[in-house]
């Protein structure tokens, strides 16, 4: 007859099915990253030696073990379960009991082809004066499970508000969700006590990178300018080159110097419905 400890020895997995859970887990969490590359640098990796968790070859020592569960918002579980079995999601308010079945389903991932990591050129009119126009670059980026966003507010902008311009008080970040026919994302800077709330949908280009809606901003009717304009976002992919003319030119502007296209789509003159 069989002892408890000869049972136990029996269900353990033996240490190639660990390292192969592991892998398969680790496949399945890294895809929230904008590549292999930058991720490694986020969690302070050797890309080769990470390559090798990923194909099952061999375990990270406890110390990095814990830094990539810390990243990535799960436990030890990854080596033993499916990562869908342990992806913690106790704490999100959306999951609440009182709005899960209302709210819960904004909790699911933005598909990496409906919305690439990357950078983006976005523009829009000023909410403050009806002949100029706001450009910028934000990044999309995924961590845990989530899709997300990050950039800066223009200079001038946060002058013509009286607020101070240092980069950690332009800064703004913001959490994607998925819709029915697009993406919506909740976005504000650190501490503020606003938010602006966009929507957008992708419309058929050649390369099928332009996505076109709206962007509002959580302020009183009686309060100077307006609450809600139309918007332009175009991915710029990863590459720094195709990226700093943009950021180059991030701040305000008239609507003879956006880009043509996207001076098409914002229907320049024409009033927002």
């Amino acid at each position: 007859m069989a002892t408890d400890a000869t049972k136990t020895r029996q269900r353990s997995p033996s240490p190639a099915e660990l390292r192969s859970m592991l892998g398969a887990n680790l496949r399945q969490l890294s895809q929230q990253a904008a590549s292999i590359s930058a991720l490694c640098r986020d969690l302070g990796i050797n890309r080769t030696q990470y390559n090798r968790y990923l194909a099952g070859e061999s375990f990270p020592r406890p110390d990095v073990l814990h830094r990539i569960c810390t990243y990535f918002g799960v436990d030890a579980r990854i080596l033993l379960e499916p990562v869908e079995n342990v992806t913690s999601t106790e704490a999100s308010t959306l999951l609440n009991p009182a709005v899960a079945d209302y709210l819960g389903g904004s909790t699911r991932p933005v598909a990496e082809e409906d919305l690439p990591s990357g950078f983006y050129r976005f523009t829009r009119r000023s909410f403050m004066d009806d002949k100029a126009f706001v450009r910028g670059v934000i990044y999309v980026f995924r961590n845990r499970g989530g899709t997300f966003l990050k950039g800066f507010e223009a200079k001038d902008a946060m002058k013509a508000q009286g607020l101070p311009t240092a980069p950690h008080h332009r800064e703004f970040r913001g959490t994607v969700f998925p819709q029915e026919d697009g993406f919506a994302a909740l976005v504000s800077r650190k501490g503020a006590t606003t938010t602006s709330f966009n929507y957008l949908a992708r419309i058929p280009t050649f390369e099928n990178n332009f996505w076109v809606g709206y962007v509002t901003r959580t302020v009183r009717e009686n309060i100077a300018g307006r609450r809600v304009e139309r918007m332009v976002y175009e991915h710029l992919g990863t590459r720094m080159k195709d990226v700093l003319p943009a950021a180059r030119s991030a701040g305000f502007c008239t609507a003879d110097e956006l880009v043509p296209y996207h001076r098409t789509l914002l229907k320049v003159g024409e009033n927002f419905v």
